[in-house]
């Protein structure tokens, strides 16, 4: 719609994980150095964790973009509570077809495998995502899978990317003995502000463009409304740029950035739902020009600013599909 307009290319702010877009900040530069050394340097266990629309993903497929031909990779995404087998989740992660249905035999085709790509001078690395999802009991079986190894050599490495709740998980004492078996770990926090106009001039010159698109001005509202979180800051860039499109305006300024969240909080579908920063508790209603919280009198009530509406909702778009 505003490519051409702008100069683009293609769209700069998709949602969709592409690690041609991915933007190395303090925060990711550091995520990847420990999810890079853990792979390369045979950690039995690597953790990443960060919340909703923090990049890992795309962190995790810039890494399978640069594995060297030795290393054989499996990637489990549908991950839930009640995965089931999970030893046939991990042949199916390595193209390895299994007919049998007992444990022993599933395992003892697993071992096999794991031994061949070892004998051959390969390193084999099970990366499974959304890992927050698991059980403790399938993480226990994962522990026990951790334990197949030739002298000094792991035979299978074990990346596991979540959400924070994932840190919960890995802190209950029945698993204390898979939590002393990460050997790296990290957790990606949301941009700062301070990186937040590099990140965005980044993206668009990806996308083809190198003159200035957003005004300084606008960042601090930017930074403000989406705490930092890329996703968050990819939807309200894509949307403002469909608002200035539309208007015709050659640069994006604070006004559209406002009329934006103005918009969303008024007529977006999740708006009132949110909880970002405790400013917008669900079910939430509009008075006027005032936001207020249900349970207080109109009286007592505190009104809450446009900032803290327009986290509510951008958080709204993401938490609740956690």
């Amino acid at each position: 719609m505003y490519e051409a307009f702008y100069n683009l290319r293609e769209k700069p702010f998709a949602i969709l994980p592409d690690p041609g877009y991915l933007y190395f900040g303090e925060r990711h530069t550091l995520a990847y150095t420990v999810l890079e050394y853990g792979v390369v340097h045979g950690a039995g266990f690597t953790v990443i964790t960060g919340s909703v629309g923090c990049g890992k993903t795309t962190l995790i497929r810039h890494l399978l973009n640069r594995m060297d031909q030795d290393v054989t990779v499996g990637l489990i995404s549908n991950t839930r509570q009640d995965i089931g087998e999970l030893l046939k989740w991990v042949l199916l992660a390595f193209d390895q077809p299994y007919d049998a249905n007992d444990k022993v035999a599933l395992f003892d085709q697993l071992q096999r495998f794991l031994i061949q790509e070892y004998s051959e001078g390969r390193r084999t690395v099970l990366i499974i995502d959304e890992a927050q999802n698991l059980g403790a009991s399938t993480l226990e079986e994962l522990r026990m899978l951790s334990n197949i190894n030739a002298d000094k050599d792991q035979l299978l490495q074990i990346v596991l990317v979540g959400q924070p709740q994932l840190k919960d998980l890995l802190s209950r004492p029945e698993l204390e003995q898979f939590a002393q078996r990460v050997a790296a770990d990290f957790h990606i926090e949301p941009l700062a502000a301070d990186e937040l106009a590099d990140y965005i001039r980044h993206r668009l010159r990806v996308a083809g463009r190198e003159e200035p698109l957003f005004e300084d001005a606008t960042m601090p509202r930017i930074w403000k409304a989406t705490e930092g979180t890329p996703r968050r800051i990819n939807i309200l860039c894509d949307t403002a740029l469909v608002y200035g499109f539309s208007q015709e305006a050659e640069t994006i300024g604070v006004e559209i950035i406002d009329e934006v969240l103005r918009d969303k909080a008024r007529f977006g579908v999740m708006g009132g739902h949110g909880n970002a920063a405790g400013s917008m508790g669900p079910g939430a209603v509009q008075r006027g020009p005032r936001r207020w919280v249900p349970g207080a009198s109109e009286e007592g009530s505190a009104g809450i600013d446009d900032d803290q509406a327009a986290r509510a909702v951008l958080a709204a778009m993401f938490d609740r599909k956690k």
